[in-house]
């Protein structure tokens, strides 16, 4: 074999080589980013680690669903912070300091594992609240926020502006306006 042609193969042998692993790296980068930020925001690495799994639980039941931060994902309708291991009370760890509040506009609920979902899109949207937790219907005075059934039933309403407790495991569905 000529030297031209072994060193042709030995390249093409290393791009095999290669490939993979760049494309690994590649694609695991956002949540190596989102893993440090939960790290630099004080969690360990387990508990890093547990939280990565709640959001990629996330988003393999709903394909529309991106993550935008270590515990933030935009959702549709709106946006959905996951609350992080330790954290008496949701915050993005993109955000450290600031608390989260409902905007004038949205609809804002309060699951019972202490996610909070924002929704500030009109729309029909799927719902994976669970347990007992609060509303706040701060849309536009008399804006009527849906919530319904499995089957898509209505099982009950609020009128803007208000807030309040409700049970969301039987919550599959959501119109926020």
């Amino acid at each position: 074999m000529s030297p031209r042609r072994i060193l042709a193969m030995m390249t093409a042998t290393a791009a095999l080589i290669a490939g993979p692993v760049l494309t690994a790296q590649a694609s695991t980068s956002p949540q190596n980013a989102f893993s440090q930020q939960a790290r630099d925001a004080g969690l360990t690495a387990a508990q890093a680690a547990a939280l990565q799994r709640r959001a990629d639980a996330v988003l393999a039941s709903d394909p529309q669903a991106r993550q935008i931060s270590a515990n933030k994902l935009a959702i549709p309708g709106g946006d959905l912070v996951l609350r992080a291991p330790g954290q008496a009370e949701p915050r993005d760890l993109a955000a450290p300091g600031q608390a989260l509040a409902c905007a004038d506009g949205h609809l804002c609920i309060r699951d019972g594992q202490g996610n909070n979902y924002d929704y500030y899109y009109c729309g029909y949207y799927d719902f994976g609240g669970i347990g007992d937790g609060t509303f706040n219907n701060n849309q536009s005075s008399g804006t009527r926020a849906r919530f319904y059934n499995q089957n898509g039933s209505e099982r009950w309403s609020n009128v803007a502006k208000d807030s309040g407790t409700a049970s969301w495991t039987p919550v599959y569905h959501i119109r926020p306006c």
